[in-house]
């Protein structure tokens, strides 16, 4: 009978010890869950700072082959391209003959930190005008530079748009 009453005993594991293991796993969790959003907040603002380089760059780039004489571009405007269209769709190259297009990007990218998934991608950045101020961007009739649209404030302090 002796014999029956510890098998018993081993056959499973006593409320108490589930209780133990159930409040390991939650401080475990409790430790992980945050660990885990700082790592994918800060690949988010890893795609942030490719993204604004790789658009600021086409948008120089397209501001030098205005300069250069390789695209064309009104002589009353500014030379930054109008849209952000013309990055990706091309412009034609009056450099070369049979004049064919030049194009700075390939496609633009995402703001990472706009969550509206409606808006395309080119939609989802902030524009800001050559004759904009700095502090207060707005939109115009060229594409300056590009900025967050996000209102969150990144791990080093400061917020996105600013970025």
């Amino acid at each position: 009978m002796m014999a029956l009453a510890t098998r018993r005993r081993q056959n499973g594991f006593s409320f108490i010890e589930l209780l133990a293991s159930a409040a390991i796993l939650a401080l475990l969790a409790s430790v992980a869950v945050p660990f885990v959003e700082t790592t994918v907040k800060r690949q988010k603002e890893q795609a942030l700072r490719v993204a604004l380089r790789d658009i600021r760059q086409a948008i120089d780039n397209y501001k030098q082959a205005g300069m250069a004489g390789r695209i064309a571009v009104d002589k009353d405007k500014s030379g930054y391209p109008p849209s952000l269209v013309e990055l990706v769709a091309g412009v034609e190259d009056l450099s070369r003959a049979g004049k064919p297009k030049v194009y700075f990007l390939r496609h633009i990218p995402r703001d990472p930190f706009n969550s509206d998934v409606s808006v395309t991608a080119i939609e989802s950045w902030g524009k800001r005008s050559f004759t904009s101020d700095a502090d207060r961007p707005r939109e115009g009739d060229d594409v300056f530079d590009v900025y967050s649209t996000s209102s969150q404030t990144g791990l080093n302090g400061v917020p996105y748009g600013e970025w």
